[in-house]
């Protein structure tokens, strides 16, 4: 597997016909229709055929790599079971191209809310270890706001993906609301109703973990937050109910803003079974345009949370969307968000190149619609998910939380299933 650039002049047929693939096979894993037109610097996934020798007697590695034109250390690389060259016995198969050495298994949450497309859920969640319905949210007497999960979890345990319900300090009306976490976290009589009531909609309806997402909630309700963590674990890990946690990105135990400061990595990181660094939103709705999740912060947060939190609990957050910025821009003027696959589409129609910032790994264009306002467009494509997904691997972490799947993208499942084994933990019937 590689990722190809688009040149001049290329088209899928081209672009198959001289990697010795078929378009219909190009365009499944790029998610194209066979008849697409490309767009100048957009990335294409390539997979071409898998090429196998067998050994006969008296051949050596560097002779078969010499008939295939090839070297050694390639075919090495392609064979990671040969630990010695000399070793080669006849009739093994020798791969010489095309065979993608995984980089290891992974966990993939990802994020829908009740109004998910069935069709989009069914395509998703072949590539999910989890499945997280947001949400629920909580008032302070300790009931729950619910979401409309039921069709949701039937498919998730269906395709033995596990359903992961979300609590969230959302009002009825959908607002975050600071107040009501800080106050039921402070209240350890309603707190005690909330957890109980979390515990009889996991097991009543099949959930197999909880995830936290308390956002802006007081800096002096740290310790707070994190006890009532330890409390639901506590609560739901005898029942085999795990429980996650959401941290907003940080890079130093001070990090300024109400986003951050009650979000204790080394508290939280222990008191929850798994953690999701939410690393995106750098470039967002309202601000000047710019990466959602350029490689460069993300590490930056990665490298700090690994100083608090044991990487095997970590999930790193993956955007799964991009923003269209009107420019010049207008302060309080709301960017549009997209899907990737929008966002090919709006370079194609305008035929905008395609550029791709090295610092940030992240591709991103230019175009002009009709009425003549100018538009600057950064979102996610194979190059700039390629690189996220390494960055797991290189750190050894759980896997990635990918918000959100409420539109399918196929070059971010392709490259996964490519690099990594994905793991699955439902094992019963339903």
């Amino acid at each position: 597997m590689f990722i190809y650039t688009v040149k001049p002049g290329d088209t899928l047929t081209s672009v198959a016909s001289s990697n010795g693939i078929s378009v219909d096979a190009l365009a499944a894993d790029n998610g194209l229709d066979g008849s697409a037109r490309l767009a100048l610097g957009q990335a294409l996934i390539v997979n071409p055929p898998i090429i196998t020798h067998i050994v006969t007697e008296g051949e050596t590695l560097s002779f078969i790599a010499a008939q295939y034109g090839t070297t050694e250390s390639q075919l090495l690389y392609e064979n990671p079971a040969i630990v010695d060259a000399d070793s080669i016995v006849p009739g093994q198969v020798i791969y010489i191209s095309g065979r993608q050495v995984r980089l290891g298994n992974i966990s993939v949450n990802g994020y829908v809310y009740d109004y998910v497309n069935p069709d989009v859920l069914r395509q998703t969640l072949p590539y999910l270890t989890w499945v997280t319905v947001f949400g629920y949210g909580l008032r302070t007497d300790g009931s729950l706001v619910y979401p409309n999960d039921s069709e949701i979890i039937a498919a998730a345990l269906s395709a033995g993906v596990a359903p992961v319900m979300l609590l969230s300090a959302m009002t009825d009306d959908g607002r975050f609301s600071s107040e009501n976490a800080s106050y039921i976290l402070n209240n350890l009589d309603v707190q005690q109703t909330l957890i109980n009531n979390i515990y009889e909609v996991a097991v009543s309806k099949g959930y197999y973990a909880v995830d936290s997402d308390f956002e802006y909630v007081p800096s002096e309700d740290r310790q707070a937050y994190a006890d009532f963590i330890t409390r639901l674990r506590q609560r739901l890990n005898p029942s085999g109910i795990e429980v996650f946690v959401a941290l907003a990105p940080k890079v130093s135990d001070d990090q300024r803003g109400l986003l951050y400061e009650s979000h204790d990595y080394g508290l939280l990181g222990n008191a929850a079974d798994q953690v999701l660094l939410m690393t995106y939103e750098w470039g967002y709705a309202y601000s000047q345009p710019m990466a959602v999740a350029p490689i460069n912060s993300v590490r930056r947060v990665l490298e700090y949370g690994l100083t608090r939190i044991d990487a095997s609990k970590i999930l790193m957050g993956i955007p799964n969307y991009g923003y269209d910025w009107n420019v010049p821009t207008v302060e309080n003027q709301r960017a549009r968000t997209i899907s990737n696959s929008e966002a090919i589409e709006l370079a194609v129609r305008y035929g905008a190149e395609i550029l791709f910032d090295e610092e940030s790994q992240t591709p991103h264009f230019n175009y002009v619609d009709e009425s003549g306002q100018g538009h600057d467009v950064w979102f996610e494509d194979a190059r700039s998910l390629n690189a996220k997904l390494r960055l797991v691997a290189g750190e050894s972490l759980n896997g990635i939380g990918v918000w959100n799947v409420m539109n399918f993208f196929q070059p971010l499942w392709t490259l996964t299933v490519n690099l990594f084994n994905i793991r699955k933990i439902v094992d019963r019937e339903v």
